[in-house]
């Protein structure tokens, strides 16, 4: 069983930046899969960005070239830096783990999750 907490939301205002951390325990694959979601209220979670064991990130588009995703394999820890960050960004955001070695962007193939850290983006 992976657990995985995650951390660093806060309230910003436009233009500025943030960085999420989700901390992985328990049992991991050597081959396996981590994303960032987010989910504002009233809509469907949203798939934000993936990274693969071998290294492979990709990105929506909506967050392209602003948002990054790293991973720090010897303290299992995941990230994502946000960068010039937008209103349309606010929401929960959670961080995934699924033993399928590929970018998956369905929600429903993840077997576990984070408890979400909320991201508030202001004018």
């Amino acid at each position: 069983q992976v657990h995985l907490v995650d951390s660093g939301g806060g309230s910003v205002q436009a233009g500025g930046s943030l960085r999420l951390s989700c901390v992985v325990s328990g049992y991991t694959y050597n081959n396996y899969a981590m994303a960032w979601f987010r989910q504002a209220p009233g809509r469907e979670r949203e798939w934000v960005a993936s990274i693969v064991s071998d290294g492979r990130t990709q990105y929506a588009d909506s967050v392209k070239a602003r948002f990054t995703i790293s991973q720090d394999n010897a303290k299992k820890i995941l990230y994502l830096q946000m960068n010039s960050l937008k209103p349309e960004d606010t929401g929960m955001y959670y961080c995934a783990y699924t033993s399928f070695p590929s970018v998956v962007m369905q929600a429903r193939y993840y077997e576990s999750w984070g408890q979400g850290t909320q991201v508030t983006v202001s004018l």
